[in-house]
């Protein structure tokens, strides 16, 4: 049988105090009890810790080797739940987050800034990346939350939308098509447009609608970063198709966004997350701060 907690918190308390009246009080145990503990430690150890000859208890050669073991057990055992408890309390810990760049430009730095104000030592790990990316993160651990696009692989992840974005038609200042209070997705035909990275979920999805009106882009080149789309476009350089939420970011002087019509195309988004994987107790909390952030 192996030596129990209370064993060795009553061991502990009588070899410091040698007195097992000091220690009931120190521990809060009855002297009968820790007369009880006592004896029962010596039986799974094999042999005596104290030496009762005298009136004084008194540490064996065997329970003075002991001594330091059995205080270094109980204080790994303290700091062990004292940690537990920072977990719980969320006085302690990591959260790591991957994100596609419009949700972690768009929507994250707020809710981020909140979660510090209130939980100032959890450590924040935010990786803004596409949306292929974001599930690896999430399949392999190396993030606890993705905020993405649905994956495709329903059964693997748990998909919590939380709010769903549109596509607008970003232009120059001036442009014609400005005219207009919407934008149909065939009219972005015959115009020098800026692409956005070829791998991008968004990219994706444009190159699908204009397949299905049948229209070609004239695109002039691809930028990987939707600040660089933004500037060129307020440059005059071309126009381009980005998320709403995406706007938000490059929104300047120059620059302006129309919505994109026949079909409109909704961007569902939402919280992955991997199934039979529960989260910590800060990842369930930003979780939750996320979900209502983006349903305000």
């Amino acid at each position: 049988m192996k030596p129990s907690i209370r064993q060795l918190s009553a061991f502990v308390a009588v070899a410091q105090s040698r007195s097992l009246a000091e220690a009931s009080e120190r521990i809060h145990l009855s002297q009968p009890a820790i007369s009880i503990a006592l004896r029962k430690l010596e039986e799974s150890v094999g042999g005596a810790l104290f030496s009762r000859s005298t009136r004084q208890l008194s540490l064996t050669p065997e329970g003075e080797a002991f001594l330091p073991v059995a205080i270094r057990l109980l204080n790994d055992w303290t700091e062990a739940f004292e940690d537990l408890d920072d977990l719980f309390s969320k006085n302690r810990g990591k959260v790591t987050v991957a994100a596609l760049p419009t949700l972690a430009a768009g929507l994250l730095p707020g809710i981020i800034a909140a979660f510090h104000d209130r939980y100032p030592r959890i450590n924040f790990a935010l990786h803004d990346v596409l949306a292929e990316q974001v599930n690896a993160m999430v399949r392999e651990g190396r993030a606890d939350l993705g905020l993405s696009v649905p994956p495709l692989d329903a059964e693997e992840f748990h998909f919590e939308p939380v709010l769903e974005d549109r596509y607008v038609a970003v232009c120059p200042s001036g442009h014609p098509l400005l005219a207009q209070s919407q934008v149909e997705w065939a009219q972005l035909a015959g115009h020098p447009f800026i692409g956005i990275h070829r791998l991008s979920s968004s990219r994706q999805d444009i190159d699908r609608v204009m397949g299905e009106v049948s229209k070609t882009l004239d695109i002039l080149c691809d930028a990987s970063q939707i600040a660089t789309v933004g500037r060129m476009v307020a440059a005059g350089v071309g126009i381009s198709v980005l998320p709403e939420l995406s706007f938000r970011q490059i929104a300047t002087h120059g620059i302006e966004h129309r919505p994109l019509v026949q079909p409109h195309i909704g961007r569902p988004l939402g919280i992955i997350q991997r199934r039979r994987h529960p989260l910590s107790a800060a990842a369930t909390t930003l979780r939750e701060m996320i979900a209502a952030q983006a349903s305000a």
